[in-house]
């Protein structure tokens, strides 16, 4: 009760009164001053908060700006602000830089959201042809299973994240192809194993959630200094199936009966890595 109550009156009240103070000791907008203290993915984060609450339409409307209309934004934004680019040179850099990074984070969730909400089609030679990516001798054949999928034929388990989880899993095989070979050997582990292609698909849906959840983005704005795209969506996706496989070895579970319940402390540790403003999460093989 009394957290609502304090937010109703920040928001409504002191948050205004206290800008406006700043701003007279300064001479510096909100945005101006946040550019002047903070660097990497804090100040795109603070700059896209400032915007969101800001009761000027303008401002509110420069967090859904399309990537085509950003310089007149910033231009917009300046002249609501009062912003002289004579006497603050380094503005209207700031700003686009910051909105590129914004409405690239918007846009690539749209994106990822396509290619999940795509079904796996058996008819379409596009799906086909990135499937037998695995190079298999049949299409339906026993050896799905060898590579950790459920059955002779894998399409069933595209189901829940749809081609983004095969897409997903050819990614990691084609970029990181030594890697990929070591961890499905290590899947087949006679007492660790685990399948490796169903527990992919499981991380790709991690991902997903991180992405839609905006957990992600102190560490696609540190990652990325322009827009993020579906290639940093796929780099996040091999760190967590690099990192998965780490983990499940050194937890050593005693049976992949308890994949669920350490596959949720793996995603914790995720989280709490991706709360740090300063987050830089790589491959380190």
């Amino acid at each position: 009760m009394f957290i609502s109550l304090w937010d109703f009156f920040y928001g409504n009240f002191f948050r205004y009164w206290m800008k406006w103070i700043l701003r007279q000791m300064t001479g510096k907008c909100e945005l101006q001053r946040i550019f002047d203290t903070y660097v990497g993915a804090q100040r795109t984060y603070r700059i896209e908060h400032s915007l969101t609450y800001s009761k000027n339409k303008v401002l509110q409307e420069a967090t859904r700006v399309v990537q085509s209309e950003i310089d007149k934004c910033v231009e917009d934004i300046m002249k609501e602000k009062n912003i002289v680019s004579e006497k603050d040179v380094s503005f209207k850099i700031c700003m686009k830089a910051c909105l590129l990074q914004i409405s690239g984070y918007k846009q690539l969730y749209v994106d990822v959201e396509n290619e999940r909400k795509k079904p796996y089609d058996s008819d379409n030679m596009h799906h086909e042809k990135l499937l037998l990516k695995n190079k298999l001798k049949a299409r339906i054949s026993k050896q799905w299973g060898d590579i950790g999928f459920q059955g002779d034929d894998p399409k069933t388990d595209f189901r829940g994240m749809g081609i983004l989880g095969l897409i997903n899993l050819v990614y990691f095989s084609e970029n990181y192809t030594t890697a990929a070979h070591q961890i499905l050997s290590r899947s087949n582990h006679p007492k660790l194993g685990y399948s490796y292609a169903i527990v992919g698909i499981n991380l790709t849906e991690m991902a997903y959630s991180l992405l839609k959840s905006e957990a992600l983005k102190f560490y696609l704005y540190n990652f990325v200094s322009g827009i993020p795209t579906m290639e940093h969506f796929h780099q996040f996706y091999c760190y967590l199936v690099y990192e998965f496989d780490k983990f499940w070895f050194e937890e050593k579970p005693e049976s992949i009966m308890y994949f669920n319940q350490y596959r949720e402390k793996f995603h914790e540790k995720i989280k709490r890595l991706l709360l740090d403003s300063n987050v830089a999460l790589t491959l380190k093989m």
